[in-house]
């Protein structure tokens, strides 16, 4: 059986979903709905359903498994049945290019006590030193300030700006691209 990560944090349970989770995924996304709504791609009536919610749970272990994405929630050691947030890390590519693409949401009442940064130093941590990615890519909307601060914290550098790049809640929107380099990469 493969052996997925658990990260744990001095507040936080960082993992992949199980198959008991369906009902806390399903919670997660309806409750912060309108919240997220603006900074996600459209999403289908079924993705608020548990039916969605146990398809995807086998897909990500499936693409955890093949090395194709590592798609991770966020809990409260206080709480660990309740899933305030999300870390996605995808689009891994091995080869000559050891990168992935990063992408994350939090729940709207946990906004500002520091538990993104917290989540994505145990995660980061992780494709770094347990999947040996070289670089990470992370994307963010400018008028999602909030957001650029977080990557700014954690040492994700600029690297331009794309415009139209992503279709989001049925959108183009400029991007502002950045990146976060492994310093400890090795060949293997």
């Amino acid at each position: 059986m493969l052996q997925t990560p658990v990260l744990l944090t001095s507040r936080l349970i960082v993992r992949l979903l199980q198959h008991n989770d369906t009902t806390a995924i399903v919670n997660y996304y309806n409750e912060n709905r309108a919240f997220l709504e603006p900074f996600e791609p459209f999403r289908p009536a079924n993705f608020y359903t548990r039916d969605f919610w146990s398809q995807q749970i086998e897909k990500s272990m499936i693409e955890f498994g093949y090395d194709r994405s590592l798609r991770l929630f966020i809990f409260k050691k206080e709480e660990p049945r309740t899933i305030i947030g999300a870390v996605n890390f995808t689009d891994i590519a091995q080869g000559i290019l050891y990168s992935c693409s990063l992408g994350y949401s939090l729940a709207e009442k946990e906004q500002g006590n520091g538990y993104m940064n917290e989540a994505l130093q145990a995660a980061i941590q992780y494709v770094f030193n347990d999947m040996n990615m070289h670089r990470i890519v992370a994307n963010y909307m400018p008028r999602n300030q909030r957001s650029g601060n977080v990557l700014r914290n954690l040492g994700f550098v600029i690297e331009g700006y794309a415009r139209d790049y992503l279709l989001i809640n049925g959108k183009w929107e400029d991007h502002i691209r950045s990146s976060l380099i492994n310093p400890n990469w090795r060949l293997v």
